[in-house]
């Protein structure tokens, strides 16, 4: 008889292990503000701040130092208009920020948010006519963000805005200025989720009317995730996106079966607020669901995982 238990002792588990977790599964979301000496607390994301950049850099040292070798960056501003002109600021806090990371910190990787939701006065990711966000109208101002941020140094570029063809828009601009090693990270199945909330007060881009739900994904669907990637792949998207990632385990195991390229999980601000809650409330134990969350992320496929608890768990796993 096959008794499975026997690979369960404390002394063989770990060399059967099937999925890993490691400082090189993990980047860290940071969010940036405009001036010096300043650190806000998010209140609807326990543990997590705004930084300008002087203090951003010393939060990435400190997250360096646990062993961190890439975050996810987004801007904040207090410039906002219909045409979301700030986002493409060469002396802007993303930009200022990108040219201090590389400066300090080399060999950290960066990779930029592009979206236009946090520059527009009325919180939508695109251009609004009317009561509608023009996709085509979108996409030139994508690409100067993507490009302001290649130029200030940025490895990975993020378009998180789901306007259809901004992956090739954006790619065509990059090879065009000669920045073809700039890599593109496709938020491409990105859902209209209820799980966004908290990011919303941290990145203070709640949209003014409406919803997203005309251009980000209905979470009922999942064959249209394949054919969302499959699209952003052959516009020329280097890695591609599931967000969120817990609800989303299936969508992750379905494009890792169907594609090659590397998949990343956005394990997203609601996902961690309520973590966050119930560990405050001593209802579980805040490590061992994290870990675990992050392993099952691991177990349906992704590469990587961007995650607001990446600096704790990197502390976590060093025990």
């Amino acid at each position: 008889m096959k008794r499975f238990r026997r690979l369960r002792s404390a002394n063989i588990r770990s060399f059967v292990q099937e999925n890993h977790l490691s400082a090189a599964d993990l980047w860290q979301p940071f969010f940036v503000l405009e001036g010096k000496g300043k650190q806000e607390a998010i209140e609807s994301m326990p543990g997590m701040n705004r930084f300008s950049v002087d203090l951003l850099l010393k939060e990435i040292e400190s997250y360096v130092r646990l062993g961190g070798k890439g975050g996810v960056f987004f801007g904040l501003s207090s410039q906002k208009d219909p045409l979301a002109t700030n986002a493409y600021n060469s002396k802007g806090p993303i930009a200022q920020a990108i040219k201090s990371i590389k400066k300090n910190f080399p060999d950290f990787l960066v990779i930029t948010d592009v979206c236009l939701c946090a520059y527009t006065n009325h919180g939508h990711c695109g251009i609004v006519e009317g009561q509608d966000v023009h996709n085509d109208k979108t996409l030139d101002i994508l690409a100067k963000m993507a490009l302001c941020h290649a130029q200030a140094g940025a490895d990975l570029v993020a378009p998180s805005d789901m306007m259809d063809f901004r992956v090739q828009h954006i790619r065509q601009a990059l090879d065009q200025e000669n920045f073809t090693n700039v890599g593109i990270l496709s938020y491409a199945v990105k859902y209209a989720s209820a799980y966004y909330g908290p990011f919303r007060e941290a990145a203070h881009s709640g949209a003014q009317f409406g919803d997203r739900k005309t251009y980000q994904m209905d979470p009922a669907n999942s064959r249209e995730a394949l054919k969302e990637a499959r699209q952003d792949v052959e516009e020329g998207a280097d890695m591609i996106m599931v967000k969120p990632a817990l609800a989303y385990l299936d969508i992750i195991n379905q494009l890792r079966r169907e594609l090659t390229v590397p998949i990343v999980a956005y394990n997203v601000s609601g996902e961690y607020s309520m973590v966050k809650a119930a560990s405050q409330k001593g209802w579980i134990k805040e490590e061992d669901i994290v870990l675990e969350s992050l392993l099952s992320m691991k177990r349906a496929g992704a590469d990587i995982i961007i995650s607001y608890h990446s600096k704790d768990a990197l502390k976590w796993l060093q025990k």
